[in-house]
């Protein structure tokens, strides 16, 4: 046990009116939401990377905390280590998710570098024996090193590819030894700055065939979770290969993967796409590609992605109320890539910020369930869409232009707009939230 969580308890439910802010007032995890606990419908995760390994910096300004285990020694990232499993029990959080850096120091060469990692997953695996809490997912830090400045499958030297592939296959080694649910793929410097010298084809392909070694390392070491890209625009790069939902499917579709990855989607990176976060989930499940979520908030104003936690219930309703109508979460889950304002500089400000998002997200579960479970917004849109629904107009979409106009002509075809009702349907909405 260390002592840096010392004097805050375990976070239980206790209802609305509680006085407590070491409390939760709306996530009860064994509450039933739709035939299933909340705590299954919400799947929280823990980010290793904002939580444990950030410094509090800024694009204009350097390191504000100052964390006990910071610093490029294995017994200080078993500190970590022990300080992470300590507020994932405070926070009952059931999963966490990491980056290799995240977990391990850098060693002089990759040979260290695997050593430490190898280390800290025993380390974790001991710990996840005696602990509740469970990998949500692994993934890479492929973009932070001065090795990846020009990407990493795309790099144009061959020797960044290699480095780039030998640690994926550690992480994907860690994950599957960990039993972790998912994968991740982010290419955090896989775009370019400019194209005076960038060759998009030749960096596309390097890009689909590291994709494809993934997939096919994963078959071979029988690793049962999904592979999850998660798109992000642009920053630090001017263009990033890939961009939102609609750019990975097209790159999937372009090497034949798209049976085998799916999309982990980032409120922040929708934003900065300059869609909504709901529009990203909805794509996604409308193209059998959902997976995951990273919920986090931009601020508005600043113009850059700045992982705040989320704070707005309307606004994450409309992300959950389309993951319920995809289903709800398989493999995937809520993953809280979130990080504190640099002068939030508590132990405590680490835990209220968890504990206050995860009650915006039950808020936020609960209004969308309240809304389907309704059924008036379902109903509104297939009454929009019912004239699709009759033999006629299916026969249509088998026909030609020519069978169509010729079909226009003869009826006398002289279609009126119908109004989509769109305030309506607002006003609707903002009876559940």
């Amino acid at each position: 046990m260390t002592d840096f969580f010392k004097g805050i308890p375990e976070i239980r439910y206790e209802g609305p009116d509680s006085g407590n802010e070491f409390a939760f007032r709306h996530y009860n995890p064994d509450e039933m939401v739709m035939g299933k606990r909340m705590e299954d419908h919400l799947r929280f995760a823990v980010a290793y990377w904002h939580s444990f390994a950030w410094p509090g910096g800024d694009p204009f300004g350097g390191q504000t905390f100052e964390r006990p285990w910071f610093g490029d020694t294995m017994d200080l990232a078993k500190m970590k280590a022990d300080v992470a499993f300590e507020m994932f029990d405070i926070l009952g959080a059931p999963f966490f998710c990491f980056h290799d850096a995240d977990v391990r120091p850098e060693g002089a060469t990759f040979a260290e570098s695997l050593r430490n990692l190898e280390e800290i997953v025993d380390y974790f695996a001991a710990k996840m024996e005696t602990h509740s809490t469970r990998l949500l997912w692994g993934t890479a830090n492929l973009f932070s090193h001065r090795r990846f400045m020009s990407g990493a499958a795309t790099n144009p030297d061959p020797e960044v590819f290699a480095y780039a592939a030998a640690t994926v296959k550690s992480c994907m080694d860690a994950t599957h030894k960990l039993g972790g649910q998912n994968y991740v793929l982010w290419g955090g410097r896989e775009g370019y700055e400019t194209l005076l010298n960038t060759d998009l084809k030749r960096e596309a392909e390097q890009a689909g065939r590291f994709l494809e070694m993934v997939v096919e390392y994963k078959h071979k070491i029988g690793f049962k979770g999904a592979i999850l890209i998660e798109p992000k625009p642009q920053e630090p790069s001017k263009h990033q290969y890939d961009y939102d939902v609609a750019t990975v499917y097209g790159f999937l579709k372009r090497f034949g993967l798209e049976g085998e990855v799916k999309v982990n989607i980032e409120q922040g990176h929708a934003i900065l796409a300059g869609h909504s976060f709901e529009h990203e989930i909805a794509l996604a499940a409308s193209l059998d590609l959902f997976g995951s979520i990273d919920m986090n908030r931009n601020d508005y104003q600043s113009g850059w992605d700045t992982d705040q936690f989320p704070d707005n219930v309307p606004e994450m309703a409309r992300a959950y109320y389309e993951i319920l109508r995809a289903g709800g979460f398989t493999t995937g889950g809520t993953n809280f890539d979130a990080k504190l304002r640099r002068q939030s500089l508590d132990p405590d400000d680490l835990i209220l910020a968890h504990v206050g998002a995860m009650d915006v997200c039950a808020r936020a579960l609960k209004a969308a369930v309240a809304l389907l479970e309704d059924g008036a917004l379902e109903r509104a849109r297939e009454a929009r869409y019912a004239g699709w629904d009759t033999t006629d107009s299916k026969a249509m979409l088998g026909s030609g232009l020519a069978e169509i106009a010729g079909q226009v002509l003869s009826k006398g075809i002289n279609p009126q707009p119908r109004s989509g009702r769109q305030e309506r349907l607002e006003n609707l909405w903002n009876q559940f939230v």
